[in-house]
């Protein structure tokens, strides 16, 4: 046996509280799903950036306004925000890795196919109501990944291991924006913008098969667990079905702090990668969209790390979990509202992108803080409460984004964009700051 693979306790009374190892992955399968689901959150984000990154061409061969940009792009977010909870929930209930198979059939095919969405109808107002229907079902196959990983890995991962392999995962997210915005860009330029749709969509069919290969081989897994006596095999099942206590959740400061946190900061995110791509054509013509699309993703990877190792640090050196989160938190938004209230100042090019790039690479520290806080809060159900936290927090991808070209149809200002995102951020800030926390609560 490899060393640090998991043994099977004994049938006898007194190992029943560590019958639950056996559910514990491996070390060659931790390696294996790290892999598997980094790249799948790198292909998720390839394909839900790949609208944005297209908008000012799409636009342009269409005719669409900015109000027009701006309803394709918020009405992702309609459908993401849909299936959060459920995800979630079913997750729980019937495994992470069912939940996520089944929704990477369906977000790799509609990538796939956005091109014929997109030029299916010649009238402007059917063909923009029919892409924004299609657009909401792609967000809605969206909404479960993150809700399903975070359920599968704190099904299979100590607890100690959970909050660190999970902030890796999510900085896969950067790894397909930057991907979309690099490559994407190229394909865009050389081939039109109906190649970038197919190629991303064709990679989330490839890994889809990937992961399909994995799920059956956990379920295999599952199958094959016989050292569990057949009464204790019960009560642990049983144990996994307990019913989230939702009005305790909702009574508790720390848990609203976490999600009123997550959405203010996810309103800042969403705005970015649904507008920067814009916001550079619009400001700066002559800028090369490889260069605007690539660099301030390319430092948000670094940066999920340098918060990874700093909330390592914190904790090694006695500071509490709470503290700790606290901490990164404010670095995540701080920078970001900074950022965002000199961008709106700026007209220099390279300062732009500066500070475009400190607020973006910020969002590392984030997937370090509250990203990871409902695995601090409620251990047992953490894929059904960061789908609701996630459910809130989708809110401003629909609100903010279509506002924001609302205000630019009206204003054509990009600062009032910004000075109202940097505004939130402080809030979600100050809200964290005064009652988050790091303990378990339910």
């Amino acid at each position: 046996m490899e060393k640090g693979d998991i043994k099977c306790p004994l049938m006898s009374s007194k190992h029943e509280d560590k019958v639950e190892d056996c559910n514990l992955w491996t070390r060659t399968e931790k390696r294996k799903w790290l892999c598997t689901l980094f790249i799948g959150t790198s292909a998720l984000y390839a394909s839900r950036t790949s609208v944005p990154l297209l908008v000012p061409a799409i636009a342009l061969e269409r005719n669409w306004s900015k109000t027009d940009s701006g309803t394709v792009l918020s009405s992702f977010f309609w459908g993401y925000t849909l299936t959060q909870v459920l995800g979630g929930y079913l997750s729980d209930r019937i495994g992470g890795h069912k939940v996520m198979l089944t929704a990477a059939v369906g977000w790799s095919l509609f990538t796939f196919w956005m091109p014929h969405v997109i030029r299916l109808f010649s009238a402007q107002e059917t063909s923009v109501n029919f892409i924004v229907t299609m657009r909401i079902l792609h967000g809605a196959f969206q909404g479960v990944h993150f809700p399903s990983m975070s359920s599968l890995t704190s099904q299979h991962l100590a607890e100690k291991e959970r909050a660190s392999f999970f902030s890796i995962l999510t900085s896969g997210s950067a790894v397909g924006t930057l991907f979309t915005g690099t490559f994407g860009s190229y394909l865009l330029d050389y081939h039109g913008w109906p190649t970038v749709f197919y190629v991303i969509g064709f990679l989330g069919v490839v890994w889809t098969l990937v992961l399909r290969n994995n799920a059956l081989a956990l379920e295999r897994r599952k199958a094959v667990i016989t050292c569990v006596p057949p009464k204790l095999h019960s009560s642990l099942h049983l144990k996994d079905k307990i019913p989230v206590p939702w009005i305790k959740l909702f009574e508790r400061l720390e848990f609203w702090s976490c999600v009123i946190g997550h959405a203010c900061q996810n309103n800042c995110f969403f705005l970015l990668l649904s507008w920067l791509p814009t916001y550079f054509h619009d400001t700066f013509p002559d800028a090369k969209g490889w260069v605007v699309n690539m660099v301030p993703w390319l430092f948000c990877i670094p940066s999920t790390f340098l918060g990874k190792w700093l909330s390592e640090k914190l904790i090694t050196q006695g500071h509490s979990v709470t503290d700790t989160r606290k901490i990164i938190e404010v670095i995540c938004l701080g920078s970001q509202a900074l950022g965002l209230v000199l961008i709106a100042q700026i007209t220099d090019y390279y300062w732009a992108l500066l500070c475009m790039t400190v607020a973006i690479a910020a969002t590392g520290f984030h997937n370090n803080a509250i990203i990871v806080n409902p695995q601090d809060l409620a251990p047992k159900h953490c894929g059904s409460v960061f789908g609701l936290m996630n459910t809130v927090g989708a809110v401003p991808g629909f609100m903010g984004v279509y506002l924001a070209g609302y205000i630019l149809e009206t204003t054509n200002s990009w600062a009032s964009v910004f000075h109202i995102t940097a505004a939130i951020n402080m809030f979600g800030c100050l809200v964290f700051l005064m009652f988050g926390s790091g303990n378990a609560i339910i």
